[in-house]
C-alpha cells in the first residue's frame, strides 16, 4: 500500500502542493502542509508534481 506522508520538520508552509493537488493536501493548526485524512493514498499525476514542485522535498511517497 502506498503512503503519501509531509515532513513536519522539513516543511515550510508555502502551500504549493494544496494549491496543486488540494484533494489530498491541507493545511494544519500549525500552517503547515498535511496529508487529508480522507485522501485517497493514491500516486497520480498532481501528487507526484505536489511532490516534485516541494521547493524543501518535504513530499515523500513510500510503497
Amino acid at each position: 500500500m502506498v503512503k503519501i506522508k509531509v515532513d513536519k520538520e522539513t516543511c515550510i508552509g508555502c502551500n504549493l502542493c494544496m494549491s496543486i493537488c488540494p484533494d489530498v493536501f491541507g493545511t494544519d493548526k500549525d500552517g503547515k502542509s498535511e496529508v487529508l485524512e480522507d485522501a485517497k493514498m493514491e500516486v497520480t499525476n498532481d501528487v507526484i508534481e505536489a511532490k516534485n514542485s516541494c521547493p524543501v522535498k518535504a513530499i515523500i511517497i513510500e510503497e
